[in-house]
């Protein structure tokens, strides 16, 4: 039908989740080398307009609540690309429990906390991001 599937969303959301936390220092490997997962364990999706394929969309990606052993991201999804005035194509929530190998709930270490809460890192860090927006 070449629109993108109801089901994807939830992958541009982690997309953004992922950047979100990079962006702090704060890469998926540094987590599981503690020992620490953050599985989704609840997500929410309103479809406000159809995306299609091949489309540039963004993702905004906010962390909203973060407790002892949760972390909620909301996230809107537009059209356009960074900097643009994009039309809202979905927004949501997903709410990630940490936990450790076993999948036992455990405590969100103190560093990761204040990193999850504190700005982004100087884009000098990250010269693939100011390359890709300086074209």
């Amino acid at each position: 039908m070449g629109i993108v599937h109801h089901g994807t969303y939830i992958s541009y959301f982690e997309v953004g989740r992922v950047e979100y936390m990079r962006r702090r220092g704060l890469d998926y490997n540094s987590w599981t080398e503690l020992g620490i997962h953050l599985p989704v364990v609840e997500a929410h999706v309103r479809y406000r307009k159809t995306a299609r394929f091949d489309e540039v969309l963004c993702v905004e990606s906010r962390l909203t609540e973060l407790t002892r052993v949760k972390v909620r991201f909301e996230y809107r999804l537009l059209r356009g690309g960074p900097g643009k005035e994009g039309e809202l194509v979905a927004e949501g929530y997903t709410l990630l429990a940490c936990v450790d190998d076993l999948h036992v709930p455990r405590r969100i270490p103190a560093n990761a906390d204040a990193i999850l809460r504190g700005p982004e890192l100087n884009s000098e860090v990250f010269p693939e991001v100011k390359a890709t927006a300086a074209r």
